[in-house]
């Protein structure tokens, strides 16, 4: 009787499993390290993917510039650059492809998917027609909020008479946008703290500073902020802190005003803001040499990760491999440096992107020279290189993929179903794909 019940519960246990536990309990994706497809875009001008998103319907958005107006850009009518947006499926093919722009030169950095579909594009232009409707300088931040089928819901412009670029930005909670570059401060004459008081001598910045941008979902200016010092100081990357907070990466060759601790010419600098744009904190962090941060991320545990190149063989970095290695650190939320790790062989390696996985594995963009170390072949003069670890920076799997010329990765992700996603930019064909002409986008797809 005993054994009875027990059987009665085990198939009661089963019949009640439904079908979503089913899919919980099932085999987890296995990564094999293989690529599936790689494919080249472009026309005979220059063309190159800055950045990738996975979308809602299982597809891909890829954000770049192109100055073709043939191939994949007909319709494009001037040969400079103008934001390039592919909208493509899970399969790789193209569902449909933007362009904005004017008559200058105006580059596409990064975007994000929003909340009702559509997407926010951000850069830097010079164009002041086109799509384009104001230009206070040279180039300035521009961002674009579009509906899902890429049309402009609107677009504006900020910034002032030199160089101001925007690389990254984020949807905020209250759908609104900030977004993240640098301010040639000088130029400005010291603007650039709209809605921040008491900015007396703010002006004594100089050349370059982070700076942050927070739009309302409408558009509209709330706030922005400058940070840094006397130097060249250029936020490359921004995440939304799990308080609301604000966490920036980039580099400073600064030793003062907002930088302290300085370890080097060039530093990572990792700036905490809050959710108003006052300062939390901020870190430096490198070696004797140089160090230039390219993008940030969040972890599962709150902290974040941080990637670019180093040249030290001091200070925080515990182990030097070549010309430059790609170096990755992890911070946690109140700056303090909880371990780093410098990837790479004997030639120059360096880090373009970060992404992390919900297992909290690290997925990296980059570029490698190497055919030794971490590395394992080259195919030409620079590959692009994508690599995979686990939470603490160890490498699970890496592969370069290139031609005989120079190749660059900028952008990598992992989707949904475990794939991992590369983009960037070749100047041969490859994997045997039609070579456009100049350089061509380029998107690879591992499993």
């Amino acid at each position: 009787m005993r054994y009875f019940l027990l059987f009665c519960l085990v198939l009661l246990c089963v019949s009640c499993v439904s079908d979503d536990d089913v899919g919980a309990l099932a085999d987890p994706i296995v990564f094999k390290g293989e690529m599936v497809w790689a494919k080249q875009f472009g026309g005979s001008g220059d063309d190159t993917f800055q950045e990738i998103i996975a979308t809602n319907d299982g597809g891909y958005a890829l954000l770049g510039y192109s100055n073709s107006t043939d191939g994949d850009l007909q319709g494009k009518n001037t040969a400079v650059n103008d934001y390039w947006l592919l909208k493509i499926d899970a399969q790789g093919e193209t569902e449909w492809v933007k362009t904005y722009g004017g008559s200058k030169d105006d580059r596409g950095q990064s975007l994000v998917q929003t909340q009702d579909g559509g997407y926010a594009l951000v850069g830097y232009a010079m164009s002041d027609d086109g799509d384009g409707s104001n230009n206070e300088g040279f180039h300035d931040n521009w961002i674009l909020k579009l509906d899902a089928s890429g049309a402009i819901a609107w677009q504006y412009s900020f910034g002032f008479s030199g160089h101001d670029h925007a690389y990254d930005l984020v949807e905020t909670a209250d759908e609104g946008f900030l977004f993240v570059g640098f301010l040639d401060v000088t130029a400005a004459n010291g603007q650039g703290n709209f809605g921040k008081k008491n900015t007396s001598g703010l002006v004594r910045h100089g050349v370059g500073e982070f700076w942050a941008t927070k739009l309302d979902k409408f558009g509209n200016l709330q706030w922005r902020r400058y940070f840094g010092g006397t130097n060249n100081d250029r936020a490359h990357s921004v995440v939304q802190a799990d308080d609301g907070g604000i966490v920036m990466a980039g580099f400073s060759e600064s030793d003062d005003f907002d930088v302290s601790d300085t370890q080097g010419s060039y530093d990572f600098w990792v700036v905490k803001i809050s959710a108003t744009g006052q300062m939390v904190w901020e870190r430096s962090f490198g070696g004797s040499g140089i160090e230039i941060a390219q993008d940030i991320a969040k972890t599962p545990d709150g902290a974040y990760v941080v990637t670019g190149h180093t040249f030290s063989t001091d200070s925080d970095i515990s182990k030097n491999r070549g010309e430059s290695d790609l170096w990755l650190i992890k911070v946690s939320d109140q700056g303090e440096l909880l371990w780093e790790k410098t990837l790479g062989g004997s030639g120059f390696d360096a880090g373009a992107s970060v992404f992390v996985n919900n297992q909290g594995e690290i997925i990296l963009a980059g570029n490698s020279k190497s055919t030794d170390g971490d590395l394992t072949e080259n195919h030409g003069e620079n590959d692009l290189w994508l690599l995979k670890t686990n939470e603490a920076g160890k490498i699970l799997w890496q592969k370069s993929f290139g031609g005989n010329a120079l190749d660059f990765g900028f952008d990598a992700i992992q989707d949904a179903t475990g794939k991992l996603i590369l983009v960037g930019e070749v100047q041969t064909s490859f994997q045997g794909n039609t070579h456009h002409g100049g350089k061509d986008g380029v998107m690879i797809l591992v499993e």
